[in-house]
């Protein structure tokens, strides 16, 4: 396989979260002789950072098969039409239609105890006089909803360095939908009290993906590393040539 056609893995994080939480797949995904990329979502606004993931992809020279966790899902569903993204996985993640947003997906099935565990603080928006809404999760609430069955002290590191999501991400309406033409995989995590997994699974059925499930908390990526890099290699073997 030539350097242009050897696939590259760019791994999209989610709300709450940053690139760390890939920690346990990345090095198994390098090992595998893969190029990786893990790039930081700037987390303000599906739009915004679908395009800032979009141009990450276009400067990628190759194949691309784009993962997306949590909210990353809803992100790699807008900025996975590039053309050279070649396979879509979904990790506990949002799949929108296009023209729905991340609100109105959610609020379709009944609340996860996130939703009685979200902090909202104001931050200074430039160029306006209006604040922005951060959005993020009780600290101490936060291993049990978000990372049950990862490692204690690892859990409690992950709740105290939270990379917030603005509240209008969860208001953007997907301009496009790319698992309407990019062949798709979803992982569904039975365990899940971040998203409902009704959620995941509706998304996915919807799509029309190759699904499985697994039982674990919403950070999969930590909890079920093996899974994870087993699903991608999947989607790689399936569609890169």
């Amino acid at each position: 396989m030539s350097r242009s056609e050897s696939p590259t893995v760019v791994l999209v994080h989610g709300a709450f979260a940053d690139a760390s939480s890939y920690a346990s797949v990345i090095p198994e995904l390098l090992k595998r002789g893969l190029k990786v990329v893990a790039p930081a979502v700037p987390n303000r606004s599906l739009i915004g950072d679908a395009a800032y993931v979009a141009s990450v992809i276009r400067q990628i020279d190759g194949p691309v098969v784009l993962v997306g966790h949590s909210y990353g899902g809803a992100v790699i569903t807008v900025a996975g039409v590039e053309d050279n993204v070649k396979a879509l996985v979904y990790l506990s993640g949002y799949a929108l239609e296009e023209g729905e947003s991340l609100g109105e997906l959610q609020g379709r099935f009944p609340d996860s105890d996130l939703a009685a565990a979200l902090v909202y603080t104001p931050f200074p928006l430039e160029g306006s006089d209006t604040p922005g809404t951060d959005v993020s999760v009780e600290i101490d609430k936060f291993p049990a909803i978000f990372a049950a069955d990862v490692d204690p002290d690892l859990a409690a590191v992950l709740a105290v360095s939270q990379r917030p999501l603005a509240a209008q991400a969860f208001a953007d309406a997907a301009p496009a939908a790319a698992w309407k033409t990019k062949p798709a995989w979803g992982l569904v995590s039975s365990s899940d009290h971040t998203i409902n997994p009704d959620v995941e699974r509706f998304g996915y059925k919807r799509a029309g993906m190759t699904t499985i499930e697994v039982d674990s908390s919403h950070l999969v990526m930590l909890a079920h590393p093996k899974r994870v890099v087993a699903l991608i290699e999947e989607a790689i073997e399936a569609t890169i040539k």
